[in-house]
């Protein structure tokens, strides 16, 4: 059996309403946001940064010593090109690290649920050391 859908009442209505008076505003169609034909009659969902100021001067009060190296698409590059040229970032790297924490802040929900299955891998890992050491004759190595 098929669930009805139900009417939007009057309070979702003017909330709704509000919604799209808002991304409007910023340039943003509500109703052009729905998912690829045929997906279903899901809705897209799109994070705006209310602004990256906060984060901008968060991620200087730390020094950045640690180098991650990636390879990323001609498309990225360019995207990270023009927030350099905005002149609020030094060089790619400093923009790609400002947007990399922006984005795994907005996935920390997920690793969190992960939390557990983590620590039972780094126990998993512990033991196996442990036990190597034992047949081994030999201690684990500091990493």
């Amino acid at each position: 059996m098929k669930k009805k859908e139900r009417e939007p009442g009057p309070v979702k209505n003017d909330v709704l309403n509000l919604v799209r008076e808002k991304l409007k505003e910023k340039g943003l169609d509500l109703e052009n946001l729905c998912c690829d034909e045929g997906a279903g009659s899901g809705v897209k969902v799109i994070c705006v940064a209310a602004g990256l100021e906060e984060s901008f001067q968060e991620m200087e009060k730390f020094p950045r010593g640690q180098t991650v190296m990636i390879r990323t698409d001609e498309e990225t590059s360019r995207t990270l090109d023009a927030w350099v040229e905005t002149g609020h970032f030094k060089s790619r790297s400093e923009a790609a690290s400002l947007f990399l924490r922006e984005g795994l802040k907005l996935r920390a929900s997920e690793l969190e649920k992960l939390t557990d299955a983590l620590e039972q891998v780094k126990k998993a890992k512990e033991r196996l050391h442990e036990k190597a050491g034992a047949l081994f004759g030999k201690k684990k190595q500091t990493e």
